[in-house]
């Protein structure tokens, strides 16, 4: 038992490393002003806007499903213009950053894992190096960057629908008016609501593609690898998102 828990820390520990050394090749990879702000530009759109229907979907029905709960939650004991709040806290703060990152691991962060791997086993990374380009400038720096600006503003938009989609379900819904539920959103309301959930949001994206990048890049053999590499991606992910909402959490208290 101790031997397995051993091995399991040095893996942990040689990941880390690993992931470390790919971050400082991308620092680096920076000073190639020339090749990836052009590739970066042709990421954010696959990160961000080929993201949007998925997030929006999301934030859409759970907005609707917040309403309907609290409504059901308060009834006979709080003002029903408390769904104002209960929706607008909870989307602003966690479930609109969390829902979405989630959702977005397992599309952004598993792409960038097969496109990646599979660039590896077909020797296009080490063409790229033979050509003189920096794999980090040429393919990690566009899409660690792309996710880290653009998952904050695909969170905007789904928390902006997901409070829209709130209200519109408490006031057809319920006996709800637009006036109550708006004076219910506004009576707890705090600007750090919504600079604190794109910051988590941020930290996500920035989580989700490097893991994406670390685990494609990590592929030695052939299509089966692929696979696990991207399965891997995905739920490195997803605990990631969970461990850093966790971090600002407690940073937020």
């Amino acid at each position: 038992m101790l031997r397995f828990v051993l091995k399991a820390v040095a893996r942990g520990l040689a990941s880390l490393g690993a992931v470390g050394h790919l971050l400082a090749d991308m620092v680096r990879g920076l000073r190639d002003v020339d090749v990836w702000p052009r590739l970066t530009v042709v990421q954010m759109r696959r990160v961000g806007v080929d993201s949007l229907p998925i997030a929006l979907f999301i934030a859409t029905f759970t907005g609707i499903v917040l309403s309907l709960q609290a409504s059901y939650t308060f009834t006979g004991a709080v003002p029903l213009y408390f769904v104002g709040t209960a929706v607008g806290k909870s989307i602003m703060l966690e479930l609109g950053p969390v829902l979405t990152g989630l959702a977005l691991a397992g599309r952004v962060g598993a792409n960038i894992a097969a496109e990646l791997g599979t660039m590896k086993v077909t020797e296009q990374v080490d063409a790229l190096e033979t050509l003189a380009y920096n794999p980090s400038s040429y393919l990690v720096a566009p899409r660690v960057l792309a996710a880290t600006v653009m998952f904050p503003l695909v969170v905007a938009v789904a928390v902006a629908v997901g409070v829209g989609s709130g209200l519109v379900a408490a006031v057809n819904l319920l006996e709800l008016t637009t006036v109550e539920f708006v004076r219910g959103l506004r009576l707890f309301y705090q600007f750090k609501d919504v600079w604190f959930g794109l910051l988590k949001s941020m930290s996500f994206g920035f989580a989700i593609a490097l893991i994406g990048c670390y685990c494609g890049l990590g592929v030695r053999r052939g299509a089966e690898e692929v696979g696990r590499a991207t399965t891997r991606a995905v739920v490195l992910g997803a605990q990631l998102i969970l461990v850093l909402d966790a971090f600002w959490a407690i940073l937020l208290l």
